[in-house]
C-alpha cells in the first residue's frame, strides 16, 4: 500500500493530507506511510535552531524556502477564498530574512539559583532557555546572557519577568516587567548594566506601569527618514525589512493621491512614508502616547503630517470626512476595523491601502469593500516572523468612477 502525500500546510503549522489528515512536522511532499511514519519530500530541511520544535517562537523551521513563501502567500489567499473574493494576480510572498527581528518579548523565571531567559513552549508556560536564535537581531541575541546573569543576581526563587527588547535607533531599549528595584545595591546594579551595555533606555515596570531608569537621549526610531519618539511599549513593525515591504506597497500604490487618511496610524510608520512634497497625510491614533510622539515628530521635521487623536472603533470617520482625501491606508488591530471599513465602503474615496496582520480579518473586512464598489486590485503577502504561522499582507482596493 503507497503512502499518503502532504499537500498544504494547515492555519496552525501542522502537514495537512488530501483526505484531511493533520501530521506535526510535515511538509509538502512529505508522504504518511501506512505504519504512520512519515517520508521527507524535497521540501523538508532539517531545521537551523537546536531549540526548534519545542520553542514557541517557531513552528516552520523544517519547511524550505519555497514551501515557507508558498505557506505564508497561502494564508492570504485562503483567506480570500473563504469570503469568495478572487485574489489578483500577486508577486510570491516576502520573507524576511534570519535574524532581523527587532523587538520581541522574552520570559524569565528562577528555578532554585538559576534563571531561564526565553519564549516559551508551544502550547506550555515552560520556558526554553535560549541559547541560540535564529530570528532575533544580533543585538538582541547578545543581550540575553547578560540579562539572565543580571537577574540571576537578585538572588529570589519567586522571580518571574517579562523581558521586553526593542531596537531603537540609540541601541536596544529594554523594558522589564514585574522586578523592582527595592535598594541601593540593586538600584545600582541596573544603571551599571545599562551603562555597561549601552543600552538606549531601561525601564522597570512592577504592575503600575513602566519608570525609565536609565535614558541618556531621548530614544526614537525612524520611520521614513523622520526619528520619531520611542514610547515604552508602543508598537513597531517586527522586522525593518517587513515595514519596508508593507511600506513600499503603500508608496507604489498611493503614488500621486495628494491627500491621504493614515488610519490606527500609530507612531506615524504610514505617515511618515507617504508624506512629502506633493502628498499630506492625516494620521489617526487612539493611543495617546504614540499620538504625541507622531505629533511632536511631524512638527519637529515640518513634514506635512497632521496628527489628530481618535478612537476609530468608537467613533470611525465618517463618510462625508473620508470624501475629502484622495485615498486611505489603514492597518487595524487583529480584529480588523468593521466599522471603520464600513463608512469607507459607502464614500467615494478612490484608493485604499489595507495592511493586516490577521488575514481572516482582513478578508471579512475586504468583503465589505467590495460590497460597497471596490476591487481588489493588488495583494502583497509578507513574512516578517519567520517561520511563525503569524502572517501579514498589504492590499489595495481601488472604487471605479
Amino acid at each position: 500500500m503507497t503512502g499518503t502525500r502532504v499537500i498544504r500546510i494547515a492555519a496552525k503549522g501542522e502537514g495537512q493530507t488530501a483526505d484531511g489528515r493533520y501530521i506535526a512536522l510535515a511538509a509538502p511532499g512529505d508522504i504518511l506511510e501506512a505504519d504512520g511514519s512519515v517520508t521527507r519530500g524535497p521540501d523538508h530541511v532539517d531545521p537551523p535552531c537546536r531549540h526548534f520544535p519545542a520553542c514557541g517562537g517557531c513552528q516552520l523551521q523544517h519547511l524550505s524556502e519555497r514551501a515557507l513563501e508558498e505557506y505564508v502567500f497561502g494564508r492570504v489567499e485562503g483567506a480570500a477564498l473563504g469570503q469568495d473574493i478572487a485574489p489578483p494576480p500577486a508577486e510570491p510572498a516576502h520573507l524576511s530574512p534570519p535574524n532581523t527581528r527587532r523587538r520581541a518579548t522574552l520570559h524569565a523565571q528562577a528555578i532554585g539559583k538559576r534563571v531561564v531567559l526565553g519564549f516559551r513552549e508551544q502550547g506550555s508556560h515552560k520556558i526554553v532557555d535560549l541559547r541560540e536564535c535564529h530570528v532575533l537581531a544580533p543585538e538582541l541575541l547578545d543581550l540575553i546572557a547578560p540579562i539572565k546573569r543580571l537577574l540571576e543576581s537578585w538572588a529570589t526563587r519567586k522571580l518571574a519577568v517579562d523581558v521586553e527588547m526593542t531596537l531603537a535607533d540609540q541601541g536596544v531599549a529594554l523594558a522589564l516587567h514585574g522586578i523592582t528595584a527595592d535598594d541601593l545595591t540593586r538600584t545600582e546594579a541596573l544603571l551599571d548594566f545599562a551603562r555597561d551595555h549601552k543600552l538606549a533606555r531601561l525601564t522597570l515596570d512592577n504592575g503600575y506601569g513602566p519608570e525609565s531608569v536609565w535614558e541618556p537621549d531621548p530614544v526614537t526610531v525612524t520611520l521614513g527618514d523622520t526619528p520619531v519618539g520611542l514610547p515604552p511599549g508602543a508598537f513597531l513593525q517586527a522586522t525593518r525589512d517587513g515595514e519596508d515591504a508593507l511600506t513600499g506597497a503603500a508608496r507604489a500604490w498611493l503614488a500621486g493621491s495628494s491627500t491621504v487618511a493614515d488610519l490606527f496610524s500609530g507612531l506615524g510608520t504610514f505617515a511618515f512614508a507617504l508624506a512629502g512634497p506633493q502628498t499630506k497625510v492625516l494620521a489617526v491614533e487612539a493611543a495617546r502616547d504614540a499620538h504625541l510622539a507622531c505629533q511632536a515628530a511631524a512638527r519637529s521635521s515640518g513634514r506635512p503630517v497632521h496628527a489628530l487623536h481618535r478612537d476609530l472603533f468608537r467613533n470611525p470617520l465618517r463618510t462625508e470626512e473620508l470624501d475629502r482625501f484622495g485615498a486611505v491606508v489603514l492597518d487595524p488591530p487583529r480584529a480588523g476595523a468593521k466599522e471603520q471599513v464600513a463608512q469607507i465602503a459607502a464614500s467615494k474615496v478612490a484608493r485604499v491601502c489595507y495592511v493586516s496582520c490577521n488575514p481572516a480579518s482582513w478578508a471579512k473586512d475586504a468583503a465589505t469593500l467590495i460590497a460597497g464598489g471596490y476591487r481588489l486590485a493588488g495583494l502583497r503577502a509578507v513574512g516578517q516572523f519567520r517561520w511563525s504561522t503569524h502572517v501579514e499582507l498589504a492590499s489595495l482596493f481601488l472604487k471605479d468612477a
